[in-house]
């Protein structure tokens, strides 16, 4: 943007210009006197300054006269130049911003973080809001919090602004537009503590400033109704980032005695890198590679641990880290934890499945878990009710029949859905078409299930926050759903069925594929919660988590890695949920009132979407696009007024300094 603008002729500049000097030569002018005939002792104190005055010229004395007049053709000259900058058009009376603290907006190719420059940013418009504007403060990760409440007090929102810190959290717009919308049209708005009530008529439109980098999904099925959305994207063209999206560790099943932690790191920069991972046990430096990252893809990187070297690793601190200068360092280190073993107890309960059993009754499955049978009647019983109110299990399967009352565990459901009203499943229908999977959920990683023939399901629906893992043509066959600190999943067809006549009948051939063996070993490692020794828990920042103890206690010890212990506690012993999980690193777990750690967990960031800090053109809301703006409508504000406007203050004062007769 130009900061002067040129309003003249180049003749015009020259006549303007020469009036400063003209001003100047007439301080040096003096009228010559006409002579006349006095005493000579009358003037012979003043004979040198005669000899001076009596010539064209004289020496320039300080004027003050001088000074305002020059100060006046400098302010018209600068105004000619029309000096400005540019600034915000902020047009409307009701603004709600909202502000992404996810983990990208970390990121420091815009100095010194994307953050601090929105936060900026809505600090210039603030400043642009009139006497009678109002305006909200939100802001969001995968969560919103209101900052400020409707006010009219700039410095309250600026106040509020200032105190808005990042956080390691993954991104979701979806919470936060729900509570611009909710709170757009108070009845009033919240009191300040030093502003008054503002009464805020009946619905309104309002401008919604979203300032963040884009990173993350649409929004489906949202109306924005009065609100008028302005995506202020924040970030440079082209960010430089490499980040690890994925770390896990694994016996190797060749030496039991060995093993293995991989990882996957992902370049989201301009060009091909090599970077360093250096593997740290217990903070010491135990291995280290080269790892050579195409632009644009990903590379993985393998290493042993020996047993035989590094002693017993149980219990162990595993930490990878990237050497390489980016604009984002929270993804360049993960953590893995890896406990001592323990093994699920799982209860069946089935008339009779031959592939459930058999898929349940390996070596390999022996080694994860307690895995005991039982007939549906057991169901009518007080025995199995209070080992299922006191959380016996870790795992209880329903085939071809449906509790009471769900247990203390987490459930697997196979052609039924929970007794509970938030999920629900309508009639029979078949034969569905599988359309897509969820290949990335624990559950379904490495199931295909392309080749799978299914008679009948009944489509499943899950409560809020479930997530479908098969869907089809007829609706979800197979999802999961959050319960009270567990998890229900739910299979909508059964493997084995009943006719009319109460005879067996196979409802599908997933049971004769490589998949099915693979699924129920899933089944029983994530919702049994078993641990191998090189197994090992990993949560995304925020993001609760479920810890099952050795011992049945009532409390739980978590010390995070900045140190802070929060004390968690449960009705139904073994099971605790734990949800401050906001630092990224490894916590502790300690059991009752054990000194000593019995566990641990790991919070990694692991998110593709917050690791790629390019920002988006557009981001989906309902069926809008919102175009990318560069923060609001710019304008130019001009200086001229001002200086006009000064130049007049100067001139009053010269005329009332000549009529005054002041000179210095």
């Amino acid at each position: 943007m130009d900061y002067f603008l040129n309003t003249l002729a180049w003749w015009q500049w020259l006549i303007l210009a020469s009036v400063p000097l003209a001003i100047v030569l007439l301080y040096f002018l003096k009228l010559k006197r006409q002579p006349l005939e006095v005493p000579s002792t009358y003037l012979w104190h003043r004979t040198i300054e005669d000899l001076h005055v009596n010539t064209i010229w004289q020496r320039l004395r300080q004027s003050l006269l001088l000074f305002l007049q020059l100060l006046l053709i400098l302010l018209v000259i600068l105004a000619c130049l029309r000096p400005g900058w540019e600034g915000a058009n902020l047009t409307g009376d009701r603004f709600i911003f909202l502000v992404d603290t996810s983990a990208s907006m970390s990121a420091t190719d815009e100095k010194p973080t994307r953050l601090e420059v929105a936060k900026k940013r809505i600090g210039e418009l603030i400043d642009q809001m009139k006497s009678h504007d109002v305006a909200m403060i939100l802001s969001f990760s995968d969560t919103a919090q209101v900052e400020q409440s409707f006010t009219d007090s700039r410095n309250v929102l600026r106040r509020k602004l200032a105190g808005i810190q990042p956080t390691n959290r993954t991104s979701d717009l979806t919470e936060a537009l729900r509570a611009a919308a909710g709170l757009a049209n108070p009845g009033r708005t919240s009191q300040a503590e030093d502003t008054n009530d503002i009464p805020a008529a009946d619905p309104l439109p309002a401008t919604l400033y979203i300032f963040s980098d884009g990173g993350f999904s649409a929004v489906p099925d949202f109306s924005l109704g009065n609100l008028e959305p302005v995506y202020v994207s924040i970030g440079v063209e082209q960010p430089e980032n490499i980040g690890i999206v994925a770390f896990t560790t694994e016996r190797n099943p060749e030496r039991p005695d060995q093993t293995q932690a991989f990882a996957r790191i992902e370049n989201y920069g301009s060009a091909d890198a090599t970077v360093e991972a250096a593997l740290y046990l217990h903070g010491e430096l135990r291995d280290a590679d080269s790892v050579n990252v195409p632009q644009g893809g990903s590379a993985g990187v393998q290493f042993a641990l020996p047993d035989v070297e590094l002693g017993s690793i149980e219990d162990g601190a595993l930490k990878l880290e990237i050497k390489h200068t980016d604009d984002l360092p929270l993804d360049n280190v993960a953590y893995a934890a890896m406990n001592a073993p323990r093994r699920a107890r799982v209860l069946v309960v089935t008339p009779r499945n031959d592939a459930l059993s058999l898929a349940l009754r390996t070596d390999e499955m022996a080694k994860l878990a307690e895995v005991s049978f039982v007939e549906p009647a057991i169901l009518e019983t007080q025995a199995y009710a209070d080992e299922a109110a006191a959380a016996a299990y870790d795992l209880v399967v329903y085939d071809q029949c449906v509790p009471k009352q769900m247990p203390q565990a987490n459930t697997l459901l196979i052609g039924n859905v929970p007794p509970i009203p938030a999920w629900t499943g309508g009639d029979k229908q078949g034969p569905p078409i599988i359309i897509d999977t969820d290949r990335v959920h624990p559950l379904m990683q490495l199931i295909e299930m392309g080749n799978v023939k299914i008679v009948e399901s009944i489509p499943v629906k899950g409560p809020a926050g479930s997530t479908v893992l098969i869907d089809s043509d007829i609706g979800s066959l197979f999802s999961i759903g959050p319960r009270e600190g567990f998890e229900d999943a739910v299979l909508g067809f059964e493997i084995f069925g009943r006719d009319q006549q109460g005879q067996t009948v196979v409802n599908t051939d997933w049971h004769i594929r490589r998949s099915f063996p693979v699924f129920v070993m899933n089944v029983v490692k994530y919702l049994g919660g078993t641990r191998t020794g090189a197994a090992t828990a990993s949560v995304q920042p925020g993001q609760p988590i479920m810890l099952r103890t050795t011992l049945p206690v009532r409390s739980v010890e978590v010390q995070s890695p900045g140190g802070l212990r929060t004390h968690v506690s449960s009705d139904s012993p073994n099971t605790f949920v734990f949800s401050r999980t906001d630092e990224l690193g490894l916590y502790g777990v300690r059991e009752g009132n054990a000194g000593k750690v019995s566990q641990q967990f790991a919070v990694n960031l692991f998110d593709s979407r917050e690791s790629d800090l390019t920002p988006r053109d557009k981001l989906e809301i309902g069926h809008e696009e919102v175009q990318r703006k560069s923060g609001w409508e710019p304008a130019r504000k001009e200086l001229w007024k001002w200086l006009l406007l000064f130049g007049l203050v100067v001139l009053i004062f010269e005329w009332y300094v000549y009529n005054r007769r002041v000179y210095l």
